[in-house]
């Protein structure tokens, strides 16, 4: 399995500047290889913060972060980044889109073919590769950019509100598919979103942060066998957990 774990040692970051802000506060994790782990807050709470972090986008104030074997120190080698606008070039195909990642690397093109069909397919998109994005609805264009993450197989997967753009019913089969996917992958995942059902949903642990200066309140395992299908949403055991972590909102603004 190609899948790196991720260790973070009291993570701070501190952004200068005349009013200096506190964005994270002593942030300790251990993610093993091939967890998808949900990371939830408020607004402006550090959480896209902490992603670029990992990323190697964002210098540490205090702390050590560990990708792998690897201490980061800038972004870490195989590593794929999905943001909430999918950022796919208008002028180029959606397969000259998904290699993008592999001619930046400098690899040759011709030896990913396979993968890039293999990706369009298990993510519906098969005989969309020489579509362009302005062809594609919104889900379609956000799978695109999932199948330009994961087009060198990448072990380590960073999505930053990849579906916050989405309508609701396209966001619910987004889950879904972003379920599927991983579970053939098994790419270690950090999923940041505002969702409490979403983050329930897809992940194995739920990191909660509290609002800035961003810190893990509670790191929460999520035990619904797999595949979930989206009714799960509707039993007891899911309205326990999503009122549990409503409730330490609540908490957080008193």
């Amino acid at each position: 399995m190609n899948a790196a774990g991720v260790i973070a040692e009291g993570v701070s970051k501190q952004y200068g500047g005349t009013n200096q802000t506190q964005a994270l506060l002593n942030v300790s994790v251990s993610i093993q290889p091939g967890q998808f782990i949900s990371i939830l807050g408020p607004s402006g709470c550090g959480k896209s913060t902490f992603l670029r972090c990992v990323a190697g986008l964002e210098k540490l104030t205090a702390g050590s972060l560990q990708v792998g074997q690897d201490p980061v120190k800038g972004p870490p080698d195989n590593i794929g980044m999905v943001f909430q606008r999918d950022a796919l070039l208008e002028w180029r195909t959606i397969r000259n889109n998904i290699l993008l990642p592999v001619e930046f690397a400098g690899k040759r093109k011709e030896d990913y073919r396979q993968r890039v069909d293999s990706l369009l397919s298990l993510t519906g998109l098969a005989g969309f590769a020489d579509s362009y994005p302005h062809e594609l609805s919104g889900g379609m264009r956000q799978r695109a950019s999932i199948c330009r993450a994961l087009v060198d197989d990448p072990r380590l997967l960073l999505m930053d509100e990849p579906f916050g753009a989405l309508d609701a019913l396209t966001r619910d089969q987004m889950n879904v598919e972003m379920q599927r996917i991983w579970m053939q992958t098994r790419n270690t995942t950090l999923f940041v979103t505002h969702g409490i059902a979403e983050a329930i949903f897809l992940g194995d642990v739920v990191l909660v942060f509290c609002p800035r200066p961003g810190r893990i309140v509670e790191a929460i395992p999520v035990d619904f066998p797999r595949p979930r299908p989206l009714q799960i949403r509707e039993s007891a055991a899911f309205g326990q957990l999503s009122a549990h972590i409503r409730g330490l909102f609540e908490g957080m603004e008193h």
